[in-house]
Order: C-alpha cells, then sequence, then structure tokens
C-alpha cells in the first residue's frame, strides 16, 4: 500500500510553484496526497524564512502537524523551502519533530528524502547547491493549486540584488532565468488545463534573460507567450523600477493580451535611505520610470510595496515619503515595517527605529493610502470593465466576486456584481461600474 503524504505550502506564490512541482514528483513516484493530516505517513511543510514573522508562521504549523505524531499515522515530518535553507542547522535542535530538512535548490529530491524516512531514517539533511537550476522536465509534472482559471509562472529564480535588508539571495542564490522555449512549454501544460490568466513571478521578472540571452528579453518572452491559445490574461509581477526598459513598456502597451498592471516595489522614495536600503533607484528615477509608463499607458495600475522605519529613517524622511505617496497616487500599495535580519548589512545599522514608531508609520500610510484608493475607485464608475469571475460569495445566492485587470488574486481589490446565471469561475464578462469603495468596485453585468 502507497504512503499517504500531506503537504503544507506556506509563504510567497514562488514558494506556490516549488510546493506544486513537488507535489507532482510525489505523485509520479506513486505516493498518495491527502489532506487529512491525521491519516498521513509523511507532512510536508514548505516554509517560507523571508522575515521573522516568517519564521514563527513556519514554526508553528511544524508544531501543529507534529500532533499526528502521537495521534496519527505520522511517520515523519519534511521541512522544505527558505526557512529550512536558512536555519538548517538549528531546526533539529530547536524543533526534534522534524525528520529531515530539504534546501531551496534541492526539492526536486522530495521522493528520495520521503523514501528514506518511509525506511526508518531520522534528521535528513539535505541541503547542497542554493544555486541549483530546475529540470525543465520537472515543471512540466506542475500539480495546480490555484483554481478560478489563473496560474503562475516562475520565469526565473535568485536574486542578483543586494539589497540591504533582504535575505533572498542568501536563501535562493544568484539570479537564474529559465530558457524561453522551457516557459512556453509550460505555460502551453497550464493553458491546457484552464489556466486563462498567466502571472508571471520571479524576484525581478524585469530582468528576464539577461544572464542566459546576454540581454533583458522579457518583452519577446512576452510576444511568445501571448501566442498560446488560451490565454487570455498576463500579467507582471515584480518589476524592480531601476531595470523596466523601453522595449518591455512598448511591449506592454501594444499587446492587448499584457494587462496594464504593474507591481513596482520602490520600497522607499528618499535618496538618503534608498541608498541605504542598497537600492539603485533615486527619487527622480522613480518619478521618470512612472511617467514613461503612464504616458505609454495612461490606464495603467501601478501596485507598489513600501518599507517604513529603515534605520536611520528620520521625521523629514518619513514625511518626503507620504509627500512622494500623495503625488505620485499609485492604484495599489501595500506596507511593510521594517523587519531587522540577522546576516544583513541592515541588522548592524546604527539608529534602528522603534517598533511602536515603525507601527505608527505604517497605520498613517494606510490611512493615506486609503483615501487615494478611494478617489481612484470612484473614478471607476461609469466605465466598463472586463472581469475574470472567482465564485459566489458564500452567504449570497446572486453575488459574483470578480476581478478586473486592477487587482491581481489575493493582493488586490474585487469587483462585485448580481447575475441569477450560473457564470463559471475561470469566465470572462463584461460589467459596467455603479458604485466603488475603498478598494472594491460594484458593477452590473453587461
Amino acid at each position: 500500500m502507497s504512503a499517504k503524504i500531506s503537504f503544507v505550502s506556506l509563504g510567497c506564490d514562488k514558494n506556490l510553484i516549488d510546493s506544486e512541482i513537488m507535489l507532482g514528483l510525489i505523485d509520479e513516484c506513486g505516493y498518495i496526497i491527502t489532506d487529512d493530516f491525521t491519516q498521513a505517513d509523511i507532512i510536508i511543510v514548505n516554509s517560507c524564512g523571508f522575515i521573522m514573522d516568517a519564521n514563527q508562521e513556519a514554526i508553528d504549523k511544524i508544531l501543529e502537524v507534529a500532533d499526528n505524531k502521537k495521534d496519527g499515522a505520522c511517520k515523519g515530518i519534511i521541512v522544505t523551502g527558505c526557512m529550512a535553507q536558512r536555519y538548517k542547522n538549528e531546526i533539529f535542535e530547536s524543533l526534534p519533530e522534524v525528520d529531515a530538512v530539504v534546501g531551496t535548490g534541492d526539492f526536486e529530491r522530495i521522493g528520495d528524502v520521503i523514501k528514506a524516512i518511509l525506511e526508518g531514517q531520522k534528521q535528513i539533511q539535505l541541503i547542497t547547491d542554493r544555486d541549483h537550476t530546475l529540470l525543465e522536465e520537472n515543471s512540466y509534472k506542475r500539480i495546480v493549486t490555484t483554481t478560478g482559471g489563473f496560474g503562475y509562472l516562475k520565469i526565473a529564480e535568485g536574486c542578483d540584488n543586494h539589497c540591504t535588508y533582504c535575505t533572498i539571495p542568501s536563501l535562493r542564490g544568484k539570479y537564474r532565468s529559465r530558457t524561453m522555449p522551457s516557459l512556453v512549454r509550460e505555460a502551453e501544460i497550464l493553458a491546457e488545463k484552464g489556466v486563462r490568466e498567466l502571472i508571471l513571478i520571479a524576484q525581478d521578472v524585469s530582468l528576464y534573460g539577461k544572464d542566459i540571452y546576454g540581454e533583458q528579453q522579457l518583452h519577446i518572452l512576452l510576444k511568445r507567450l501571448s501566442a498560446i491559445e488560451g490565454i487570455h490574461w498576463i500579467r507582471l509581477l515584480y518589476c524592480y523600477p531601476e531595470n523596466i526598459y523601453p522595449e518591455l513598456i512598448e511591449e506592454m502597451a501594444s499587446n492587448p493580451k499584457v494587462l496594464h498592471y504593474l507591481d513596482m516595489p520602490v520600497q522607499h522614495s528618499t535618496d538618503k535611505i534608498l541608498k541605504l536600503m542598497g537600492r539603485r533607484s533615486d527619487r527622480a528615477s522613480l518619478v521618470k520610470v512612472i511617467g514613461d509608463l503612464r504616458e505609454a499607458m495612461p490606464d495603467i495600475c501601478l501596485r507598489t510595496t513600501l518599507i517604513v522605519g529603515f534605520p536611520n529613517e528620520t521625521e523629514d524622511d518619513f514625511d518626503e515619503l507620504c509627500g512622494f505617496i500623495s503625488e505620485i497616487k499609485f492604484d495599489r500599495l501595500g506596507v511593510f515595517t521594517y523587519s531587522r535580519e540577522d546576516g544583513t548589512p541592515a541588522y548592524n545599522m546604527p539608529n534602528q527605529i522603534d517598533e511602536e514608531i515603525k507601527q505608527q508609520r505604517k497605520d498613517y500610510i494606510l490611512d493615506l493610502q486609503k483615501n487615494i484608493s478611494a478617489e481612484i475607485c470612484e473614478s471607476f464608475i461609469g466605465k466598463e470593465l472586463e472581469v475574470i469571475v472567482e465564485g459566489k460569495l458564500a452567504d449570497e445566492d446572486e453575488v459574483y466576486c470578480a476581478r478586473s485587470y486592477r487587482d491581481c488574486y489575493e493582493i488586490d481589490g474585487f469587483v462585485f456584481f448580481n447575475s441569477n446565471e450560473d457564470l463559471l469561475a475561470g469566465d470572462f464578462y463584461r460589467v459596467k461600474v455603479t458604485s466603488a469603495g475603498d478598494y472594491d468596485l460594484i458593477a452590473e453585468l453587461i
């Protein structure tokens, strides 16, 4: 009888793709995948270790599933992902419930690790090459866990930017683009499985191709992907502003399948803090690239993320950041308080900011952005939008939840509308906006 394997995926969408590949490899080995932890022989926790809060979430989940060693059929717990990579030498001592740790460059050998645990081995450490390049054939075996007609395509792994607050290069290795033919083939497989919105992800998608082709080729990849029958929308996440280039802007503006949406994490706006962060942008260059994008695509939806409370951020720096937000008026904006991470240059910087002040600054920016978002949402009243349906609201029989080009899954707003017809998740419809909230739109089906 085949062993039963349960899986927990934590962290970002990039980590989710690793989980989906592991699920495919586990299935190929003949193991049974189950959602019931109490019946699982092996439980895998694919962890995030980017910041302390993510580590704590992973620890809590490991301790939760470890109860199945006492009360269930569980014979072993495997921890994969960034926390396994970051704390490979501490996990067994701190979490004796764990039987194996598998690094970010080794997860394709998950079948071997499962077999070893079932044979009675303990404290297995498989942490070898974080710069390992994914075997192309393994990417095609993904078991897609997303629903609603969308799916992620990770076009590169790792990061060459060494921002002073970030642990990613030490956990995920150098930037490694995947070959264009392999990405096109994987996207074709996703389309065959019903994916109609393709979301391109990497630590920085705009750098795609520079390492293997000698120059940035995201614009060429977009042309190739848009030729795939069945793919209706292509969305870009995580473009560093300093790496956005003219050919990419031109392709976004002219290709009808590429959404006028860009997630562009700027992190701050003052030259002093950007330099301390190790970023290559300054305020003037940020204003210019945003202007170039809006000139080419007046309807573009720009999303960004900011870090407040970075070491040496003064009240004047914070005031300047607030002024930048008010001037630029990002459509979508997320804010994080600076997390002091051991092993990063920023950890030892002087003038660390008090946690209470960090939180106050975050709350202030969220309030500021709420008003900006409400104003932008109101400007859409009376306009028509194409939306992709996610499904009905649980407590409303005829109210559907959908997303427009302005709404990325899980991180942005929604468009709500009524219909007495049965609409399918993943299908596209046109709606007319009738009213607006702070982040969401209300519409009627056309």
